[in-house]
């Protein structure tokens, strides 16, 4: 049975056209949330068009939902002419698009008589699309490959971003293409960062917020700038990085979504406690493990995340903010719900916990556990030349003196010295 002939059909002609859109999306086999990244909506907006009934909808919010499902402007009590013209949304990927437009073209578009097909998308979606596939995959690549080996081809990426940019006819065109140049300044950041290349990756970041700017998404500047925030907090600007966490607040505004908001709340957790403030940091804590409560589990992570956040995240934002405490009841007491992030593939973020963990282990006092844990990813950063574990190394070895230090120690301060990245 064909639906369109008959209940969206229905729904159309009482006004109802949230039902139409809601079939269309069941047909699709599209959740809200998942809708709402593909049209740069959230999912609350989602639900709240779907439930409207016969009510005043916003035309520009209903159009672009309706193209993004392939349906017929006139099911949607949209007239083909004057309806609003949509941009294709930033950042879902371009596989997941295709199919979804294609199953919705097949399942819902099968408009009245004489009906006008959908549009194609407009100029600077596909390029957009296929430039963001390629940043995301470096982005993964980053888990297991030096920085070094990534960072000349990312700054290849960026000029050929740059390139098709300057090639964009209209402004819609060049805000999707600066929100990918966005992702990749700030991916060049990242591995700057990880380079030990201070200066290079603030310069970086601050491109990415910029480039953010001009794209007009608030989502992404928002992390843009707690991303900036995470990497002042590291390198000692905790009041800056506190500052420009509480900026990306504003910016989202109430209607944030809940990664967004627990990811936001962990860097502020574990940037208090790098000023030595234990009761704001268990507040950020606790603010992030109640936003995770509302993260939809089987969806995955909305653009421009590109890995999933949860309560094991959570529990890895205490462990480091115990170490950062000296607290090392915090460690030790979340390690179980956070062994999911210490066993990871993604390397040097594991080692980096397990740094963290070490440093709980030396403030129990107990020093073989906590030195061979150190010793173990002192290693993983050596081997993929990460400036960022072996300065966090370095950290850690800062917290233990002793005048007759064990061998387990010498052989540590051994590695550590012998470290020329």
């Amino acid at each position: 049975m064909n639906w369109s002939d008959n209940a969206a059909r229905e729904a159309s002609r009482a006004g109802d056209y949230g039902r139409v859109i809601e079939l269309a999306r069941r047909a699709a086999r599209l959740t809200q949330g998942q809708l709402g990244d593909a049209c740069g909506l959230s999912q609350s907006a989602i639900s709240r068009m779907e439930k409207r009934g016969a009510s005043d909808y916003n035309m520009t919010t209903l159009a672009r939902a309706a193209r993004h499902l392939g349906i017929a402007p006139e099911l949607v009590g949209l007239a083909d002419k004057g309806a609003a013209p949509v941009a294709p949304a930033e950042g879902h990927d371009p596989v997941e698009r295709r199919q979804f437009l294609a199953g919705a073209l097949a399942t819902v578009a099968t408009p009245a008589g004489g009906a006008a097909a959908p549009q194609v998308p407009q100029w600077g979606a596909e390029q957009a699309d296929v430039l963001r596939v390629a940043t995301n995959a470096f982005r993964r690549m980053d888990a297991s490959v030096p920085a070094r080996q990534l960072s000349d081809t990312v700054q290849g990426h960026m000029r050929l971003v740059q390139t098709v940019a300057a090639q964009a006819p209209d402004q819609a065109a060049r805000s999707r293409l600066a929100a990918v140049g966005s992702e990749v300044a700030s991916l060049a950041g990242w591995l700057s960062w990880d380079m030990a290349d201070a200066g290079s990756a603030r310069t970086w970041y601050g491109a990415a917020i910029k480039a953010a700017r001009r794209s007009g998404n608030p989502l992404l500047i928002a992390y843009q700038q707690g991303s900036l925030a995470q990497f002042e907090v590291e390198a000692g600007n905790v009041a800056q990085g506190i500052s420009l966490i509480r900026s990306a607040r504003r910016q989202l505004g109430s209607e944030r979504p809940a990664i967004a908001a627990a990811w936001l709340s962990s860097l502020e957790a574990v940037a208090h406690a790098t000023a030595g403030d234990e009761r704001a940091s268990d507040r950020a804590l606790l603010a992030s493990a109640d936003e995770v409560e509302r993260l939809p589990s089987e969806e995955p992570p909305p653009w421009p995340w590109v890995f999933a956040f949860d309560m094991h995240k959570v529990a890895a934002a205490r462990v480091t903010s115990g170490a950062r405490l000296a607290r090392p009841r915090w460690v030790l007491t979340s390690l179980d719900d956070a062994t999911a992030a210490l066993s990871s593939k993604h390397e040097k973020q594991r080692a980096l916990l397990g740094l963290d963990v070490a440093s709980g282990h030396v403030a129990s006092g107990h020093l073989d556990t906590a030195f061979a844990l150190a010793t173990h990813s002192l290693d993983v950063g050596l081997r993929l030349r990460s400036g960022r574990v072996v300065e966090r190394a370095r950290t850690f070895r800062r917290s233990y003196s002793s005048a007759t230090p064990p061998a387990i120690v010498r052989e540590f301060d051994t590695r550590l010295h012998d470290a020329y990245l």
